[in-house]
C-alpha cells in the first residue's frame, strides 16, 4: 500500500479532521475533505492544487449529500481508498437535563451520520473501486468504554457507534477486501472543546456542588489545559499508519486515559461474568 491513496475526511474544518487533511497531503496522498463550510480550508485549496485536495460542502445528517459528495469524490479522483468519519460535536449537561431534541440532533450526526457514510463508502470500495477494497476509519471516543459524567449522551451515541461498526465488520465479504477501525481516543486538544454547547444544570443538581456532573463542570473552562494533552498531529500520525496496515485492528485506544478506560472495562466484564455466572446454571429448557 505505498501507492498514493484517496482520503474522503468528514469533519475536516478543524480538530483531528484538519489534521489528518494536512498530514495525508504532507505524505503524498490525495484528499476530499468535507465539511459545512469549505471556506474554512482556503489556506489549504490554495496551498494545493485541485489534483491534490477538494473540498466539497457537506451535511453528515443530510443522506443525498453525502451521496453527492462520494460520487463528486469518484468523478474527481476515479475512487476512494480511505475513509474518516470524524465529524462531531459534544454538549456538556447532566443526563437528566439534556433536552430530548438536543439529543437527538447530536445522535443525527455521530451515530446515523457516521452510518450512512459508511454505507456508501463501502458501495464505493465493492462497487466502483478497481481492484476493489478501502478502508473505514471510525473516530469513537474512550467515553464509549465508560460514559464520562456530564456528556452521557455524547459517549452513548459512541457506545452504539462501536456496535454498529463491530457488526457491519462481521457481516462484510473478506472477498471486498473493506477494513474497519474505531479509533477511540482519549484527551486530545481540539477546537472541539471550546465549540462545546452547555446546557443549564438541571433544577435538581443545582444545590450540591459535589454531585459528579457538578464537579465535571467546574472543570470548564480551564479543562483544555488542565486535562487534555494529546496532540491532534500525533493523532493525524496514527490514522495514517493505519490506513496502511494490511490487518488493522478492529479497535484503537488511543491516549492513556482511553487505554485505562478499556482496561477497567474488560475487567470489570470480565469481573461479573466470573462472579454472576452460576445465575445461568439452571434457566435453558429441559427436554
Amino acid at each position: 500500500m505505498a501507492s498514493a491513496k484517496v482520503w474522503f475526511i468528514t469533519g475536516a474544518s478543524a480538530g483531528l479532521g484538519r489534521e489528518v487533511v494536512e498530514y495525508a497531503l504532507s505524505k503524498g496522498d490525495n484528499v476530499v475533505a468535507t465539511l459545512r463550510k469549505p471556506s474554512m480550508l482556503e489556506d489549504l485549496t490554495a496551498k494545493y492544487p485541485s489534483s491534490r485536495l477538494v473540498a466539497f460542502p457537506l451535511d453528515v445528517t443530510d443522506t443525498p449529500s453525502i451521496t453527492t459528495a462520494f460520487n463528486q469524490a469518484i468523478s474527481h479522483f476515479n475512487r476512494v481508498d480511505v475513509v474518516l468519519n470524524n465529524a462531531g460535536y459534544y454538549i456538556v449537561s447532566e443526563t437528566e437535563g439534556m433536552p430530548h431534541k438536543a439529543a437527538r440532533e447530536m445522535l443525527d450526526v455521530l451515530f446515523w451520520g457516521v452510518e450512512n457514510v459508511m454505507r456508501e463508502a463501502i458501495r464505493c470500495f465493492r462497487d466502483v473501486n478497481r481492484p476493489i477494497g478501502g478502508r473505514i476509519l471510525n473516530v469513537s471516543s474512550r467515553n464509549a468504554f465508560i460514559p464520562q459524567v456530564g456528556t452521557v449522551h455524547y459517549a452513548s451515541a459512541k457506545a452504539a457507534l462501536e456496535c454498529l461498526t463491530e457488526g457491519y465488520i462481521a457481516e462484510l465479504d473478506p472477498e471486498w477486501q473493506i477494513k474497519i477501525t474505531l479509533i477511540e481516543p482519549g484527551l486530545f486538544r481540539t477546537s472541539m472543546i471550546q465549540s462545546r454547547m452547555t446546557e443549564p444544570v438541571h433544577p435538581a443538581y443545582e444545590s450540591n456542588p459535589t454531585l459528579p456532573s457538578r464537579k465535571y463542570r467546574a472543570l470548564y473552562p480551564d479543562i483544555e489545559d488542565t486535562h487534555f494533552d494529546g496532540d491532534p498531529a500525533k493523532f493525524a500520525e496514527v490514522a495514517y499508519k493505519l490506513s496502511r496496515l494490511d490487518d488493522p485492528p478492529m479497535r484503537l485506544p488511543l491516549h492513556r486515559v482511553a487505554l485505562e478506560s478499556a482496561r477497567k472495562k474488560g475487567e470489570s466484564l470480565l469481573e461479573t461474568a466470573e462472579n454472576w455466572s452460576s445465575w445461568s446454571d439452571d434457566v435453558y429448557l429441559h427436554k
